[in-house]
């Protein structure tokens, strides 16, 4: 009993060491368990998942000697299938896509970034984007003006402003100096120079705002009687509904 008792704490100890020599490999991702090879695993020798089962293992062990890795499990089983067979995942692409990207998958990544959903999120509407001024701190700036506004209230609203050329923008600010409101609550954005449209505009603001977890909705603002210019050429007002 004395024997046994002694060697059952080494035991333990260099359980994470014996299996990453081992060809067979537990791992737990995230609470999810997968059983795979150490050669299915370093593929690719230049990714970060080769990396982390090249010599001495780099990651910790749960309580059972798994190797854990602190990611979502859900989608690990893509990874896994890409690298036993090169099946390229058609489900969750967004999120297998965030994945491959954190174990620095190369080819994977290049192939889902060919994909039509990558390819038309990260060539197509980000690259619009970039091409509004300010687009990302304007959305910021909206939601900070919504949650403000949300005391005591199921909704409240934000006044944007959307100008595509530079002869709108002039336009606007003369509409703005007209307008019965606190200008410093308008959030304009634009001109820009790209194919896309007014209302594509509005549907990435919606979008991007969706995405961070409100429920939101938008129409054309209508000004009051007088205005000098048709209010919805260029004034929108986006609803925030809390509850």
């Amino acid at each position: 009993m004395s024997i046994s008792s002694e060697h059952k704490p080494l035991g333990k100890q260099v359980t994470g060491s014996l299996r990453a020599l081992s060809p067979i490999v537990e791992l737990n991702v995230g609470g999810e368990m997968y059983t795979t090879t150490l050669s299915t695993l370093k593929k690719h020798p230049g990714s970060k998942l080769a990396e982390m089962f090249t010599g001495q293992p780099k990651l910790r062990t749960d309580s059972e000697g798994r190797f854990f890795i602190d990611r979502p499990g859900t989608y690990f089983k893509y990874i896994l299938e890409y690298l036993r067979s090169n099946q390229v995942p058609t489900q969750c692409i967004q999120d297998v896509y965030k994945e491959a990207l954190f174990y620095d998958i190369e080819p994977l990544i290049k192939q889902l970034e060919d994909s039509p959903e990558i390819f038309g999120e990260l060539v197509a509407r980000k690259q619009f984007l970039a091409r509004v001024p300010n687009y990302s701190e304007n959305i910021e700036l909206m939601i900070r003006i919504a949650r403000a506004e949300a005391v005591a209230s199921r909704r409240s609203s934000v006044i944007v402003c959307v100008v595509r050329t530079e002869e709108d923008a002039a336009k606007c600010q003369d509409a703005l100096n007209s307008l019965d409101m606190d200008k410093k609550s308008v959030v304009k954005f634009g001109p820009w120079k790209a194919v896309p449209s007014i209302s594509d505009l509005l549907d990435c603001i919606q979008m991007d705002v969706e995405a961070k977890g409100y429920k939101i909705s938008f129409q054309p603002h209508i000004a009051e009687k007088g205005f000098r210019f048709k209010s919805h050429d260029f004034f929108y007002k986006f609803l925030f509904t809390w509850w």
